[in-house]
């Protein structure tokens, strides 16, 4: 049976820049909406090829979008699809996810 999804990089960065070429056309609500949506997709993606983690970069900034990461893992935690998240022990810009049990 071939796989659907395509596998994803096991460390994922979520700056819009990393994956949105025209920037300029975006409002930053819309951009954080991006981000959200590259996350999920990239976790589904980790979660359906078997990962045993995924690390994601959400940086410092302002911290907006690292809380919206952490809201995110803790709806996909709450719902099983995977087991722990914490901030990476090198770097706290990083929250490194465990998708096994």
């Amino acid at each position: 049976m071939a796989r659907s999804l395509a596998r994803p990089p096991k460390t994922v960065d979520l700056h819009a820049e990393a994956f949105i070429g025209d920037l300029d056309s975006y409002e930053i609500d819309e951009l954080l909406a991006e981000s959200l949506d590259h996350l999920r997709e990239m976790l589904d993606a980790a979660i359906y090829w078997g990962y045993p983690e995924i690390k994601f970069i959400h940086g410092k900034g302002k911290g907006i979008l690292k809380k919206l990461v952490y809201e995110e893992l803790r709806y996909y935690k709450s719902t099983g699809s995977i087991s722990h998240y914490h901030p990476s022990y090198q770097n706290e810009d990083i929250v490194v996810v465990q998708i096994g049990v």
